[in-house]
């Protein structure tokens, strides 16, 4: 666990740099979050069954996204920023990527175009809150909330004015249409979970 002792410090990512792999931690507006314990086995189901949909639709439709599962870090930054200066590093259980000039060798900077984080029960309002708004504030378009406990996704989509406004609320009896793209919809029932 990372002890978050010194008062008023903003972290960045020159910070972020100089911890262990095995110091699993993002960082939201210059606090440091330490990630949850390892997932359960329903949390990486999630993740694997997500991914294997999405990435067989991009594949099967030679499309120009790539996708990245968790650990892969996402820088969101201010334009004309510094990427040490940067505030806001973040490891979402699944982030699609459309343009290409945002990758790295060491991950994404600036905002992926679809995000999909799964729910621990060990720091939820991270998902809710904090990084609802980081991720609405840096403009990713899509982000889907989806909470294995009581098998609900709530999807956000940024509208005309670039803010998420209420989001759209399944279960996992749904089958969900995926904006990022034309014709995909993720049928969650099909997963058996």
């Amino acid at each position: 666990m990372i002890n978050n002792t010194i008062q008023n410090k903003v972290y960045t990512y020159a910070d972020y740099k100089t911890f262990s792999e095995n110091e699993p931690i993002e960082i939201i507006e210059g606090e440091i979050y330490n990630m949850a314990p390892p997932p359960s086995r329903i949390h990486q189901k999630l993740i694997n069954e997500l991914s294997y949909v999405i990435n067989h639709y991009i594949k099967s439709n030679n499309g120009p996204c790539e996708l990245y599962t968790a650990p892969f870090d996402v820088l969101l930054k201010n334009d004309n920023e510094p990427l040490d200066s940067c505030k806001n590093v973040v490891q979402p259980d699944i982030s699609v990527i459309c343009d290409k000039n945002k990758l790295t060798d060491k991950g994404c900077t600036g905002a992926p175009n679809m995000i999909i984080e799964i729910v621990s029960p060990y720091n939820p309002s991270n998902d809710y809150i904090k990084k609802a708004y980081l991720y609405e504030k840096y403009g990713v378009s899509e982000y889907w909330i989806v909470n294995p406990m009581n098998k609900t996704i709530l999807v956000y989509n940024l509208d005309e004015n670039k803010e998420y406004g209420s989001p759209e609320m399944y279960n996992f009896t749904h089958r969900i249409k995926v904006n990022t793209f034309n014709n995909l919809e993720i049928d969650f029932h099909s997963f058996n979970l």
